[in-house]
């Protein structure tokens, strides 16, 4: 098992950054593909960005995001970073990070959940 905790999130005018932490417990943290999942109200959750595991790590992104957003991770740490910059007002969701043993951006891939952290940006 793995437990995920999410922070960082917040409130913030358009063209501003945040990062964003999952913090991971539990089973060996690196072993693992993480995601980075966003959900709007109305919307379905939609695929950010992964990293692949081990200390290196290849990235992915979804369109919407890339040059914007970097994702990262520090094994040492048990942490994976989601750095948010030029944020828009169409960013604003839930946040949240979950596991693989996939390299994938479909939902049904990924086993454990965090509980997300809310990012609101304001126009």
């Amino acid at each position: 098992q793995v437990q995920l905790v999410e922070s960082g999130g917040g409130l913030v005018q358009a063209g501003g950054s945040l990062r964003l932490s999952c913090a991971a417990s539990g089973r060996i943290f690196s072993n693992y593909n993480v995601g980075w999942f966003r959900q709007a109200p109305g919307r379905e959750r939609e695929f950010v960005a992964g990293i692949t595991w081990g200390s290196g790590g290849s990235t992915y992104y979804t369109d919407a995001v890339k040059g914007r957003f970097t994702i990262s991770r520090d094994n040492a740490k048990n942490t994976v970073y989601l750095q948010m910059n030029s944020l828009k007002p169409e960013d604003t969701a839930v946040y949240s990070c979950a596991t693989s043993r996939m390299r994938t951006t479909r939902r049904s891939g990924y086993e454990y959940w965090g509980q997300g952290t809310q990012v609101t940006v304001s126009s």
